[in-house]
């Protein structure tokens, strides 16, 4: 019971730290249609407690159509009443993500110097991300509404490199628990340790300002990713999701 009741903590801070600029609840279900690429900001999910999902998910449906976007469901382990009514059915399975989490009372405080932690993205960071993401003018607008969304304490970070950036990333603490995000590198930078310290910078801010302990979510298939979160000591998983993607709009 403990650790669902921390899954379900951790579940939420990271649903805080990257919020969609357009959601609404739906028979006891998030439903988020933020626009642009990320399924996270574009599906449905269930919350603490939620029901019976067959109401929401012929609601849900419905709604995404009147938007002209295609249905996805985001089915966490913890909450997976959702899959047996949309298994076998034309939506496919994606993405499945392990969500891990890290105590920080043994964190080293001391600061590295070459990486800048700001409470917002300066033009540099954003446009950083947009190029290693391959965002178009849509994907960009709607990563800034995100964060001009964000409602908790955060910060941003930019490990310097040869004259550039070498990696940036963000993180929101939502009360005791500091949730990474928008981890990226350059390619032609990579494997060169730049995105562990703009990682670890964050999580010593966010110990200095009171987290006892820090959480991302990671494509379980992402091996780089999940090697670079190992060796910063993310090694326990709390859960995994995955997403059903239903068919483009006709």
């Amino acid at each position: 019971m403990a650790d669902l009741e921390q899954a379900w903590r951790v579940e939420e801070a990271c649903l805080n730290a990257w919020p969609s600029p357009r959601e609404l609840l739906v028979n006891g279900y998030l439903l988020r249609a933020a626009g642009g690429r990320s399924k996270r900001q574009n599906s449905v999910n269930p919350m603490r407690g939620s029901g019976a999902p067959g109401p929401a998910i012929a609601a849900a449906r419905a709604i995404y159509g009147r938007l002209g976007q295609r249905p996805i469901f985001r089915v966490p382990a913890i909450a997976p009443q959702m899959e047996p009514l949309l298994a076998g059915s034309d939506y496919d399975v994606v993405d499945e993500t392990c969500t891990l989490i890290r105590g920080l009372d043994d964190l080293p405080i001391a600061p590295d110097p070459a990486v800048a932690v700001a409470a917002a993205p300066g033009p540099d960071w954003l446009a950083l991300r947009d190029a290693v993401n391959r965002a178009d003018e849509a994907a960009a607008r709607v990563f800034r509404d995100t964060v001009a969304a964000l409602a908790l304490p955060r910060a941003f970070a930019a490990a310097a490199a040869e004259g550039c950036i070498g990696a940036i990333a963000f993180g929101v603490l939502d009360r005791e628990l500091m949730v990474i995000e928008a981890v990226a590198t350059p390619e032609l930078l990579r494997g060169r340790g730049h995105a562990r310290r703009a990682v670890g910078a964050l999580l010593r801010w966010g110990r200095g300002e009171g987290a006892r302990a820090a959480c991302l979510q990671v494509v379980a298939a992402n091996t780089p990713a999940r090697a670079l979160y190992s060796a910063l000591g993310f090694e326990r998983e709390l859960y995994r999701y995955h997403y059903r993607v239903g068919p483009e709009p006709g």
